[in-house]
C-alpha cells in the first residue's frame, strides 16, 4: 500500500468511526460502575448552592469546571465542523478540550485543519494533541513518528499538553491494526523527556490499574486518562465496523473482547494510586457521574460520545447539554454540603456492587 492509499485509508476509517459512534449503541453493557457509587447526602449543607466553585487547575489553566470535552475526531473535511462546535463550546464554558488523533494530519498535512479549527473557534481554552502509543514505534507497513513530527502536531494547534493514546484492545481488532506493542514504553519515555508541553497517558476504553498507572509515571507522564470500561466501547465500534465490510473475523474478535477492561469508576480508584492528576473518561453521563468520578480522585472528567452527539446536532444543543451537566455536577456539590471540588473530594461514599468487589478483590490480591 502507498504513502497515499495509508493515508485515505486513515482518513476514511475516522470517518467511519465517527459515524458508528454518533449513532450510538456501541456501550458497554456491564456499565462503568457510577450506579455503584452512593455520596452521603447531607441534609444540612451549610453552603449555597449558586456559591459552589467548580473550578480546578489543571496545569497552567485554571478551568471553569473539571471536564474534558474528550478526544474524538478530526482527519475527515467532514469533521471540521464537530471540532470547530467543540472548541466554542470549551472556550465559551471555560473548560478543556482533547482532539482525535492527528495521525491523519502527519500523513495528510491538508487535513491539519480539521483540527487546528479548534485552536482558531478557542483561542484561550486548553487544548490536547493527541497520538496513538503505537505509531511511535515501528509497524508492519511503516516507520514511527520522530520527535519532530509529534512536536509539529503540538505546534499546528497550539496544544497545552500531548494525550498519547493507548488503544491496543482496538488496534487489535481492526483489520488495518498496528499491533505491535514492544518498544512503546521506551519510546513514550523518551518522547516525556523531549516535548514542550505535559504528556498525559490516556486509555481508550479499557481502563487502567494502578500498577500500569505507576509504570506510566515512572516513564514520565504528568497525567492519566484513565480511558475505563463502560463507556464508548472499542471492541463493539470495531465489530460493527467490520460487520459492515463482511469481516467476519474481526466481528468475533470485537464480540469476544466487548467486555474486557477495567470498569471507569475502579480505574480512577487505581489511577489516583500513581499521585498524578487524574481524568475519569469512560461513561460519564452526567453531572452526577462527575461528582462521583471526583469523589473517587479524579482531578477531571472526559466527556466523549453525548459531546459529539450534541455537537452533531448544533452548537447551541451542545452548550445547553454542557450547562445542564454542569448545574448537575453544582447541586450534587451543594447536597454533599461540598463549597468546591476539593471539599467534595473529601466527602465520604458507600461502594456497592460489582465495584465493591474489583475493590475487594484487589486488597485481597496485593503483596502484604
Amino acid at each position: 500500500m502507498t504513502d497515499r492509499e495509508t493515508s485515505s485509508a486513515t482518513s476514511e476509517r475516522k470517518i467511519e468511526h465517527l459515524d458508528i459512534a454518533a449513532r450510538g449503541g456501541i456501550e458497554s453493557a456491564s456499565g462503568a460502575g457510577w450506579d455503584d457509587i452512593q455520596m452521603i447526602h447531607e441534609c444540612l449543607p451549610e453552603v449555597d448552592r449558586d456559591a459552589v466553585d467548580l473550578s480546578v487547575q489543571f496545569f497552567e489553566k485554571r478551568l471553569s469546571a473539571p471536564i474534558v470535552i474528550a478526544s474524538m475526531t478530526g482527519g475527515h473535511p467532514r469533521a471540521t465542523e464537530i471540532n470547530r462546535r467543540l472548541a466554542l463550546a470549551a472556550e465559551r464554558l471555560g473548560l478543556a478540550m482533547g482532539l482525535g488523533s492527528q495521525r491523519a494530519a502527519l500523513e495528510h498535512p491538508e487535513l491539519i485543519a480539521t483540527y487546528s479549527v479548534a485552536r482558531s473557534a478557542a483561542p484561550n481554552a486548553f487544548l490536547i494533541a493527541n497520538v496513538g502509543a503505537p505509531q511511535l514505534i515501528p509497524q508492519a507497513q511503516r516507520e514511527p513518528y520522530s520527535w519532530r513530527q509529534i512536536q509539529s502536531i503540538v505546534d499546528d494547534v497550539s496544544a497545552n499538553a500531548m494525550a498519547i493514546h493507548l488503544n491496543f484492545l482496538q488496534e487489535a481488532c481492526q483489520p488495518e491494526g498496528d499491533a505491535k506493542a514492544r518498544g512503546c514504553a521506551e519510546a513514550m519515555a523518551r518522547l516525556c523527556a523531549e516535548i514542550d508541553v505535559p504528556v498525559i497517558a490516556k486509555e481508550t476504553g479499557a481502563g487502567m490499574s494502578a500498577e500500569s498507572a505507576a509504570r506510566l509515571r515512572d516513564l514520565g507522564v504528568r497525567a492519566l486518562d484513565v480511558g475505563g470500561h463502560g463507556g464508548s466501547n472499542m471492541a463493539i465500534l470495531e465489530a460493527r465496523r467490520a460487520e459492515r465490510h463482511g469481516d467476519h473475523l474481526r466481528w468475533r474478535l470485537g464480540e469476544t473482547f466487548a467486555g474486557w477492561g477495567i470498569p471507569t469508576a475502579v480505574s480512577v480508584v487505581e489511577a489516583t494510586s500513581a499521585g498524578l492528576p487524574v481524568i475519569a473518561t469512560g461513561g460519564v453521563r452526567s453531572g452526577l457521574d462527575a461528582a462521583k468520578a471526583i469523589n473517587l480522585g479524579a482531578t477531571l472528567v472526559g466527556i466523549a460520545r453525548p459531546a459529539l452527539s450534541h455537537a452533531s446536532e448544533s452548537e447551541d444543543a451542545l452548550i445547553e447539554w454542557l450547562e445542564g451537566f454542569i448545574e448537575e455536577l453544582r447541586v450534587a456539590a451543594f447536597l454533599t454540603g461540598s463549597n468546591d471540588l476539593k471539599s467534595l473530594a473529601d466527602r465520604p461514599r458507600r461502594i456497592f456492587g460489582r465495584t465493591a468487589e474489583w475493590l475487594r478483590a484487589r486488597v485481597a490480591s496485593s503483596p502484604p
